[in-house]
């Protein structure tokens, strides 16, 4: 007899991070995240994570909503459906939920990694097989600070845990960002790659202004410069510049993708699978960057251990990753929800290698830190 969806449950957790993370929009020094549990008829339960940066400063999504739309909409239509048919799934809740991507995703993950475990199979080989068991990760310098940054980076580049670092700018003047961005790559010289994310902070001209300067400086990668949905305004700048442009907030999905790289964009793309709705969604996102000759990234919205184990499982399986990943989100939290934390080394992590994530719930960890 087919196992089918018993119980789902969305509980919200905050976790305190290891310093304040500046973005452009806001600057946070919590992270709150949605954990999905769905249990199966069999007994099995598979897990999910929805979480944010910033909250509604970052995007129509927060915490609360994503719970309230999987205990208000998504729960009274999945139980009782059989837990293996995830494709059915995803398109029922498509035809009847508009949006809610992230929603979407931290169920899309639970019902798969419940299938990994019935399987007694890693997450990647629901998706064909991994070609990786270690991927690069970088780390983003987000003090705002100059010198903290700089020595942050040096220790970093030591330990080898990271060798490729982000900084985030936009919130200052652009002078006072560029001498920033340009002081830190100046200091590690050619140990390691630096890129720069602005957010969508700047308009066209002074994104051509600031690429100007960041060219000269040698950054690697500009991150989304201009407002999300300005497909043109991406394109010339990345016709402009041999400085790539790394396209994040403009790109949520395969149909995105699609139309930027119709707009003649080339650079790279930034795949979350928050944004996309779930991993199965990501890797198709991936397959039209791929045919239109732009470069992959495996982005994060800062998860935590089983939101980031889901992406790394996605990201494994794929044989072009050329710009890396940023799955570094575990890491800028105070303290973990599962059992055994991923394993950072050698300038990236390991992939999971147990039964579907191959992560399991500290359940301790989840009641300290559940939103009461």
């Amino acid at each position: 007899m087919t196992a089918t969806i018993q119980s789902i449950e969305a509980v919200l957790v905050d976790i305190p991070t290891i310093r304040p993370h500046k973005l452009s929009m806001t600057t946070m020094g919590l992270q709150s995240m949605v954990i999905v549990r769905i249990k199966d008829s069999d007994g099995f339960e598979g897990l999910g994570e929805a979480t944010t940066i910033g909250g509604l400063a970052y995007g129509p999504e927060s915490p609360e909503s994503v719970k309230l739309t999987i205990d208000t909409y998504f729960t009274p239509q999945l139980l009782g459906k059989p837990a293996a048919n995830i494709n059915t799934l995803r398109v029922d809740l498509g035809r009847s939920v508009r949006g809610n991507n992230l929603a979407k995703s931290a169920i899309e993950t639970a019902l798969l990694d419940l299938m990994g475990k019935r399987l007694n199979r890693p997450l990647a080989e629901l998706f064909g097989g991994a070609v990786r068991q270690h991927l690069p990760v970088l780390w983003t310098l987000a003090s705002g600070d100059t010198d903290r940054d700089i020595d942050e980076a040096r220790t970093l580049i030591a330990a080898r845990r990271h060798c490729d670092f982000k900084l985030k700018i936009g919130s200052r003047p652009l002078m006072d960002d560029v001498r920033h961005v340009a002081a830190i790559k100046a200091a590690v010289g050619d140990e390691a790659s630096v890129r720069v994310d602005v957010n969508q902070a700047w308009d066209e001209s002074t994104a051509a202004r600031g690429m100007a300067e960041l060219q000269a400086a040698g950054i690697d990668l500009v991150e989304q410069p201009t407002p999300m949905k300005d497909f043109a305004a991406l394109a010339r700048l990345s016709a402009k510049f041999h400085i790539p442009i790394l396209a994040d907030e403009a790109v949520a999905d395969a149909s995105d993708m699609y139309k930027l790289a119709a707009e003649g964009f080339s650079g790279a793309v930034a795949m979350k699978i928050a944004k996309a709705g779930g991993p199965l969604r990501a890797l198709e996102q991936a397959a039209v960057a791929q045919a239109a000759g732009v470069g992959l990234y495996g982005g994060t919205l800062l998860e935590g251990t089983i939101g980031t184990a889901a992406s790394l499982h996605a990201w494994a399986t794929l044989d072009h990753l050329q710009w890396g990943t940023e799955m570094f989100g575990p890491l800028l939290m105070k303290d973990d929800i599962v059992v055994q934390p991923l394993k950072y080394h050698e300038n990236g992590v390991d992939l999971p290698n147990g039964p579907g994530l191959g992560v399991e719930i500290d359940e301790d960890k989840l009641a300290e830190y559940r939103r009461k």
